[in-house]
């Protein structure tokens, strides 16, 4: 899986064993099967991290939260400096394209967190919005992450 991002490239740590190949995940500490959905994960992170300067101890990969009674995984959660939810994203494979149903999923997970910004991703195409007032502000520039 190399497949060129509309996402700053680096230098991902990979290891193929048999036919599975793997990546580095730097927030999770170990390496995971690449799947589109998870090249498109690490490089967001690699964004959030290194042009952003999130730290990567305020990264939450894959938490668990219950939805409508069912229990479902948030791709990643973006904490402020006082541990607080700031941003949810939702990641999709480059081949999926980002639609309304992705946007509700997105929201529904969002009502579990509260993030103020939630993202929506398939790596080419990256969305973004404010959600404080309770309806969608479409941004287009990456928020500012809160310095306090």
């Amino acid at each position: 899986m190399t497949q060129r991002l509309n996402l700053p490239a680096f230098e991902a740590k990979t290891r193929t064993e048999g036919d599975q190949t793997y990546i580095w995940d730097v927030v999770r500490r170990k390496y995971v099967i690449v799947t589109p959905e998870e090249w498109v994960r690490q490089h967001f992170i690699n964004f959030l991290i290194s042009y952003h300067h999130i730290p990567r101890t305020l990264l939450r990969v894959e938490g668990g939260l219950k939805v409508n009674n069912m229990l479902k995984r948030s791709d990643l959660l973006v904490l402020d400096r006082r541990g607080n939810s700031w941003m949810l994203v939702e990641c999709k494979s480059p081949k999926i394209k980002l639609t309304q149903d992705a946007f509700v999923q997105t929201f529904n997970y969002n009502k579990t967190h509260q993030a103020p910004y939630v993202a929506l991703t398939n790596g080419l195409t990256h969305l973004i919005c404010n959600v404080e007032t309770g309806k969608p502000d479409l941004l287009t520039d990456f928020p500012a992450y809160p310095i306090d």
